[in-house]
C-alpha cells in the first residue's frame, strides 16, 4: 500500500516539526534558568561567645539572609554574588534590631558537589559563620 502526501501535507509537516523543535529548546531548562530556582543555605557561627544563626536563600546572583545575632538581635541581609566558575563571592549590607543598628557582611560559597554547596562569612552582627547549602 502506497501513501502519498501532498505537496502541502509534506509543508504542514516539516513546520509542525520545525515549530516543535523550537518550544523543546525554549523549555528545555538552561543554566540561567537554574539560577532562578532559590538555592537556600542554613547558617551557624560566633560572636562573643554567643552562638549565631541564620537561613538564606539566593537567586539571580542576589541572596536574602535572617539572621539571630548577639544579644538576641534579629535581622535581614540582602546580599550581591559574583558568579565565578567555581566560587562565588558575595558581600551584603542589613539591618538588625536591639540596636545593632546596619551590619555589613561578605564571603564567599563554593560548590560542593552538583547539589552541596558550603560557605564561610563574616557579618559585622553575627560574627565568623560557616553555611551549609543545596542546589535543586
Amino acid at each position: 500500500m502506497k501513501i502519498a502526501i501532498s505537496y502541502a501535507g509534506r509543508n504542514a509537516i516539516a513546520k509542525t516539526f520545525i515549530t516543535s523543535l523550537g518550544l523543546l529548546a525554549l523549555l528545555t531548562p538552561t543554566q540561567a534558568f537554574a539560577q532562578v530556582i532559590p538555592q537556600p543555605w542554613v547558617s551557624v557561627g560566633g560572636k562573643d561567645g554567643d552562638v549565631t544563626y541564620a537561613v538564606g536563600a539566593r537567586a539571580l546572583n542576589f541572596g536574602v539572609e535572617l539572621g539571630v545575632g548577639t544579644d538576641g538581635a534579629t535581622g535581614v541581609d540582602v546580599l550581591r554574588f559574583v558568579r565565578l566558575p567555581v566560587i562565588s563571592p558575595y558581600v551584603g549590607l542589613g539591618y538588625y534590631s536591639e540596636d545593632k543598628g546596619v551590619a555589613f557582611s561578605g564571603g564567599v560559597q563554593v560548590g560542593a558537589t552538583d547539589n552541596v554547596f558550603v560557605g564561610a562569612g563574616y557579618n559585622s552582627v553575627r560574627g565568623i559563620n560557616g553555611q551549609l547549602g543545596i542546589r535543586f
